[in-house]
């Protein structure tokens, strides 16, 4: 599992022209937009849009350093006469491109955009900006953690990065994205980040808060984190939230009246051994020889609690295989290894991971014993601690981590069963927020814009650039999907 333990969110000519060339400095590299189709090989689908390029140095401290492009794509407002304050999206990961994003979650965005031009920009380092990606093994070949192996295969990755990861920190990419806003002449942006994309948006609030008129924080890091030790405990207890949930519920706990020591027993029986099986591969459908071992259990764990409709599945998946038929949650879980290779730039991540995280986890914070107690154990710190032991440390603030005290408009969404960014998070960060309102959704994941009642709260924040008299009554709506109880699907 050695890949997936090392991944563990406009102007008003623009929708007019048929292209434009703005630049707001003399030394700035022009930024064209022409029309286009924004389109991801990841969601496969593609938008209408206007796309182009910005260059900058990959080292901003040095003129002479290589240039790289940052890809940029502005999807119109409905209305021809948009207001002057875009949305720009922020994607997670982090190495997610926020234009696979965007394109995931088009049919949220659809009503987001009805005044207001969104900006899409992909990160530097993921994408089409310079994509830091490199090869990984396979699932098929790494069932248990070695570390040795992990820090091979970090300085192979170093060797084939197309850039210096030293220059793809959140500290950085937060430069680039001013000045774009600058180039295509906004004065105030609205921002959505979802979970890393928090961070950077957060950041930039920090570094240039008269050019904020609002945030969305969506499944939220606080600045102050640096995430690496608590991940395992916030991911069993969201596992432990959803079983008392099934627990709860007639239809599901009649169908797994024993699913907690179902999983006890699956965890004791995967920590002695491996099992063999043939599975089919999610690309080809080919059989494919699997040995099937405890991380790979943890990795559909862990991914299927990130939203309730997987989250729906994982009673059945658990029970299925405590019953030895392991091929469910073993499909799964090559399948979301498959699709986290596609969607996330490795190397982007580990420029992040080495340089924002890890260098600031404490003692304290790794001798927690509720991490041995969680299904992910040490395991994920140690996969983190190999990588980052021969990855370079990057560009980072020095106030990067400090609390950040802001009287711009912030609204705080959190998922009550959220296995990465617990709500506590939420609460947490909203604390140095004067003007901020966090709101916690009932039996949901990880990021909350997708559900209806989301969308909603969000579309009405953003409208009145406040969260003073922001109408929530949906929230007592909001329901997690029903549990599979076979193979059928939920009871009718």
């Amino acid at each position: 599992m050695i890949n997936t333990l090392i991944r563990a969110c406009g102007i008003t000519g623009i929708a007019v022209l048929a292209s434009i060339l703005v630049s707001a400095r003399a030394d700035a590299a022009p930024l064209r937009l022409q029309d286009c189709r924004l389109e991801s090989t990841v969601v496969r689908s593609s938008v209408k849009a206007r796309c182009g390029w910005f260059e900058v140095n990959e080292d901003r401290n040095d003129s002479k350093s290589k240039r790289i492009r940052i890809h940029v794509a502005v999807v119109a407002a409905s209305r021809k006469e948009a207001l002057r304050d875009p949305l720009v999206v922020i994607s997670g990961g982090p190495g997610q491109a926020a234009s696979d994003f965007y394109l995931s979650s088009a049919g949220a965005f659809e009503r987001l955009r009805a005044d207001r031009d969104i900006v899409v920009i992909d990160q530097r380092g993921t994408g089409k900006s310079n994509r830091l990606d490199c090869k990984l093994p396979d699932e098929t070949e790494t069932a248990r953690f070695d570390a040795e192996l992990i820090k091979k295969f970090s300085r192979e990755c170093l060797q084939h990065l197309p850039g210096d990861p030293r220059f793809y920190s959140t500290s950085v990419a937060v430069q680039d994205l001013d000045e774009i806003r600058e180039a295509l002449g906004y004065g105030q942006i609205n921002l959505y980040g979802i979970s890393y994309g928090t961070r950077v948006a957060q950041h930039y609030l920090r570094r240039y808060p008269a050019h904020v008129r609002s945030v969305v924080l969506d499944g939220v890091v606080p600045v102050e984190a640096a995430l690496g030790p608590e991940i395992a405990p916030a991911a069993q207890a969201a596992l432990d939230s959803i079983l008392e949930r099934c627990a709860s519920q007639t239809d599901c706990r009649q169908a797994f009246p024993n699913v907690k020591e179902e999983l006890a027993q699956l965890r004791a029986q995967l920590t002695r051994t491996t099992i063999d099986l043939s599975v089919p591969d999610p690309r080809t459908a080919l059989a494919t020889r699997l040995d099937f071992g405890y991380m790979h259990m943890a990795v559909a764990l862990r991914l299927y609690s990130y939203s309730d409709d997987t989250a729906s599945l994982l009673p059945f998946l658990i029970h299925e295989a405590a019953q030895n038929r392991v091929g469910p949650m073993a499909a799964q879980a090559l399948s979301i290894s498959r699709s986290l290779d596609e969607q996330i730039a490795n190397g982007m991540h580990n420029a992040v991971v080495c340089t924002e995280d890890i260098p600031f986890i404490t003692a304290a914070a790794r001798s927690d014993p509720a991490i041995e107690r969680s299904y992910l154990r040490s395991v994920f710190v140690e996969t983190l601690d190999a990588m980052c032991s021969v990855w370079p440390r990057g560009v980072i603030d020095e106030n990067f981590h400090a609390p950040l005290q802001s009287e711009t408009p912030v609204l705080l969404l959190s998922g009550e069963n959220d296995p990465v960014t617990p709500s506590a998070y939420g609460t947490q960060a909203a604390k140095h927020f004067a003007r901020g309102r966090h709101l916690i959704f009932p039996g949901q994941g990880h990021g909350q814009l997708m559900t209806a009642c989301g969308v909603s709260v969000v579309r009405r924040f953003i409208e009145a650039g406040s969260a003073d008299k922001l109408a929530t009554e949906c929230l007592t709506n909001v329901q997690p999907a029903p549990f599979v109880v076979d193979a059928n699907g939920p009871t009718p």
